[in-house]
């Protein structure tokens, strides 16, 4: 389900950014990226993704990270995992999965990492997740 189909995207305050790689929504602790079709996604297309997400929330962010894989896209786990060393501002992360294939993939890049990602089955679960961390206390906003 795309961010703009759900119940949340008509209750959460969210600024929606468009760029070569995908359509990003900025909400007020966390970003839903939604990858376009056959992109591939290393570290200097998330270069790009960074520029933009320092421009809405400042350098100094520390936000949730939702990846809600509508598209099949391949993504160079060690070139992501070099921008998370690199920037280390995602403070946990949920991939919506809607197949095995990125539902394997997903498990794998939870193994690699050492920060908490969460695999997830709806757009709704990773969301919900999301907005009751701890980090966040943003319960009913």
């Amino acid at each position: 389900m795309r961010f703009e189909d759900s119940n949340y995207y008509k209750t959460l305050a969210s600024k929606k950014i468009v760029l070569k790689t995908g359509t990003f929504y900025f909400t007020k602790h966390f970003c839903i990226s939604e990858i376009n079709e056959g992109v591939h996604l290393g570290f200097k297309e998330a270069q790009n993704i960074i520029m933009a997400l320092f421009e809405h929330y400042g350098e100094e962010l520390k936000i949730g990270f939702i990846s809600n894989r509508i598209n099949s896209y391949s993504l160079d786990i060690r070139e992501w995992m070099k921008f998370n060393e690199t920037y280390n501002f995602l403070i946990a992360t949920a991939i919506v999965t809607y197949n095995d294939l990125n539902f394997n993939i997903a498990i794998i890049e939870k193994y690699l990492s050492n920060m908490s990602i969460k695999k997830c089955n709806t757009l709704n679960e990773a969301i919900s997740w999301i907005v009751n961390l701890k980090e966040f206390n943003i319960v009913n906003t």
